[in-house]
């Protein structure tokens, strides 16, 4: 289909002129080629005589040509029943061919008869419907050549009632337009009032959610701190415990009072217990049959929860005083401890498992390698580490997840975490992307629009193009995991 937008008015109207003259020609063309087709109604042949039955009745009358048996005696009655009996028969037979001839002769006579009267009438009929189709076509061609002046007459009443009713839809219009131009301002006065109070809120909300943590890990560490000081402190004393433990102020979200702070943060940011253990319930078959399964860096314990459903021996070790008194609360088998420490002080072989969520972005490159190694050794054969982290390759990941949590050391770009674990000595190493991020939040391509010139095809191709390398490099997985498993 042309494109016309940007035809000067002066040609839209000289062409809307030749399209309408193109049409009355063909119009008219049309009803000269429907005038000359039109035929005079055909002359239809005279009915054809009826049936002659003139000799039917005489027929009736003689057909029986057998006369009676004369009357006689003596030598001349033997005489006469011989010959009677000699000719009779075939006289018999004559007889009745008469009589089967006229019988036949009287039903054709009747079925003529019929017919014919048939005949009559459907000629008659036939003649009144060629008389009629006459008419109509006559009819018909009146009517045709009626409707361009009355389409005309339409034309001229439509085009005044159209100049005012564009008029009134104008001024319509414009009012509408006011008015949707002011709802529109107060629309967006009202959404910068809805999102300032709730920003508002939530900041409240995070500030009563610390609070109340802060409160209560004060009361818990204020009465560990009497009940060490009882314990340090001999009768008299006011020394205590040089052992005992202190906590340095260096040391961002410290075991002793800043620990509830990262357990604000996770349930702000990470995500509730309930998601979290959604998410993570997909590992469940990686794990399948395994007993003896160490969650380093459990957190609240969503992991441990989920294998204990499933009747799996687990235990979980983290370094925040908060989740491991949380964890333990609810029954969790959780130990207070750093991975490295944790793990030497273990048998070799005596793990079936291992998993870490988001942990290993925690820790120092040193640090990190010396984990691998005792995982290795402290996993049986057959055993199976798996090492879930955010993936820095994903631009969005980086900068809306990694960059948001202090705690964070550094980054792994899943090759090289991958590379890591093969270094350590794991053998069937793969890495699982996971947490993809959502269609509608990823860049959109354009659509072609029907009939765009090539120009635009082309320059469309190219910007499509671009959108999938930018997906491919910001828009794809916010998370990833390094799966690993001892040879046996």
């Amino acid at each position: 289909m042309a494109d016309h937008s940007a035809e000067p008015l002066d040609a839209v109207l000289r062409r809307l002129k030749d399209e309408r003259d193109e049409a009355d020609a063909r119009y008219n063309d049309a009803l000269t080629e429907l005038d000359r087709a039109a035929r005079p109604p055909a002359t239809l042949a005279p009915a054809a005589p009826g049936f002659d039955d003139s000799q039917i009745a005489a027929l009736n009358d003689e057909w029986n040509i057998l006369p009676a048996p004369p009357r006689a005696s003596g030598l001349r009655a033997k005489l006469t029943g011989y010959i009677w009996g000699v000719i009779g028969p075939y006289l018999q037979r004559q007889l009745t061919f008469n009589s089967h001839l006229v019988d036949h002769l009287n039903r054709q006579a009747a079925a003529q008869r019929n017919a014919h009267g048939a005949a009559g009438a459907a000629n008659a009929a036939l003649r009144d419907q060629l008389a009629a189709l006459a008419e109509f076509q006559s009819r018909l061609l009146q009517y045709l050549q009626q409707i361009t002046a009355y389409v005309d007459t339409k034309d001229r009443d439509t085009a005044g009632g159209a100049l005012v009713l564009n008029a009134s839809l104008s001024g319509l219009a414009e009012n509408v337009a006011k008015r949707a131009e002011a709802m529109a301002a107060r629309d967006h006065r009202f959404d910068a009032r809805a999102s300032s109070l709730s920003a508002a809120q939530e900041e409240l909300r995070s500030m009563i959610g610390t609070a109340q943590q802060a409160l209560v890990s004060l009361k818990r560490e204020v009465e560990r701190l009497q009940g060490s000081s009882r314990a340090a402190m001999g009768p008299g004393s006011l020394i205590p415990d040089p052992g005992s433990r202190v906590a340095t102020s260096s040391d961002p979200f410290t075991p002793s009072l800043d620990a509830y702070k990262y357990v604000g943060f996770e349930d702000q940011f990470r995500g509730s217990r309930e998601v979290i253990r959604a998410r993570l319930e997909s590992y469940l078959p990686l794990f399948d049959r395994t007993q003896d399964v160490l969650d380093v860096g459990c957190g609240r314990g969503e992991f441990l929860d989920l294998l204990n459903a499933r009747g799996l021996t687990a235990r979980g070790i983290d370094l925040n005083h908060e989740m491991v008194e949380m964890c333990r609360a609810r029954g969790l088998d959780v130990t207070e401890a750093d991975a490295v420490g944790y793990l030497s002080g273990l048998e070799d072989r005596s793990l079936g498992g291992i998993f870490s969520a988001q942990v290993v972005e925690h820790l120092q490159p040193g640090y990190l390698l010396r984990f691998l190694e005792l995982a290795f050794h402290k996993l049986r054969p057959g055993g199976r580490i798996v090492l879930e982290t955010l993936n820095p390759a994903c631009w969005v990941a980086f900068f809306e997840s990694y960059i948001r949590d202090i705690t964070h050391v550094w980054p792994l770009h899943p090759d090289t975490l991958k590379y890591l674990v093969i270094a350590s000595g794991f053998t069937r190493t793969a890495i699982e992307f996971r947490s993809p991020v959502p269609e509608q939040d990823r860049l959109q391509p354009v659509a072609l629009p029907e009939g765009a010139s090539p120009a635009f095809s082309d320059l469309a191709e190219a910007f499509n193009g671009n959108v999938e390398k930018l997906n491919a490099r910001i828009f794809t997985y916010l998370d990833y995991a390094v799966i690993g498993d001892k040879a046996p």
